[in-house]
């Protein structure tokens, strides 16, 4: 049975973008199952199943409607045990939990940063008025504004990943040998940078970089699908 993904996406329905969305794509394309997408746009999430949640990803598998790309993500491992573990065991789970922790309160805000007027770019006009409105709301400036701030951040935000930089120079992936759930976590926020904007987050020496060149290269270029910003 194919499992049905919403995913957010803006004037072109071709390029999703939201990073909790691609996490849930990599953790359906690890376990090996077959799925179809809806394209959904900003203000179309709300009438999604009925108003199941206020964001995607949401799935549908069957009967069952599941939302939240953790909660996915966990529904994935429990309904599928006999594909490719996400997770590794209960000890990858926790530490799941601390990378998805880690990402939110490291890399997101500093992505945001970086792309929030190319985000904006991206919608249509309906969803870009709402866009801006929710977000200067949500920063208390405008968008240009919040953006202004990127170049200043950039060594600060580079100098954080140094623990995940220095874990990547013993292993492959975070989860060791092979890519887990928690990789899909970091991956996820550095693709929704490379697809919405051009601005240059990372050297290509950085090893961090490179582990990020390996996860596109995941499940069949899966990652590279859409192409990254221009």
């Amino acid at each position: 049975m194919t499992i049905l993904l919403y995913e957010l996406v803006g004037r072109d329905e071709g390029r999703p973008f939201s990073p909790h969305c691609w996490k849930a794509t990599m953790a359906l394309a690890h376990k090996g199952l077959e799925m179809s997408t809806a394209p959904t746009r900003f203000l179309e999430v709300p009438a999604v199943e009925g108003g199941v949640s206020k964001t995607v990803p949401v799935i549908r598998d069957g009967d069952k409607v599941v939302t939240d790309s953790f909660a996915i993500a966990l529904y994935l491992e429990e309904a599928y045990p006999d594909r490719p573990s996400l997770f590794g065991g209960e000890g990858g789970k926790a530490m799941a939990r601390f990378i998805e922790r880690w990402s939110q309160s490291t890399v997101h805000p500093y992505v945001t940063t970086a792309a929030l007027v190319d985000l904006h770019a991206m919608q249509d006009e309906q969803n870009g008025s709402y866009f801006r409105q929710s977000r200067e709301q949500r920063f208390g400036k405008r968008l240009e504004d919040v953006v202004a701030a990127r170049d200043a951040g950039l060594a600060t935000f580079r100098a954080a990943l140094e623990p995940l930089r220095s874990m990547l120079s013993y292993q492959p992936f975070i989860g060791g040998a092979s890519p887990l759930f928690a990789d899909y976590i970091v991956f996820g926020a550095l693709q929704w940078a490379r697809i919405a904007s051009p601005y240059k987050l990372l050297e290509d020496s950085d090893v961090v970089a490179q582990w990020f060149t390996r996860c596109l290269d995941l499940h069949g270029g899966l990652g590279r699908k859409v192409a990254a910003a221009a």
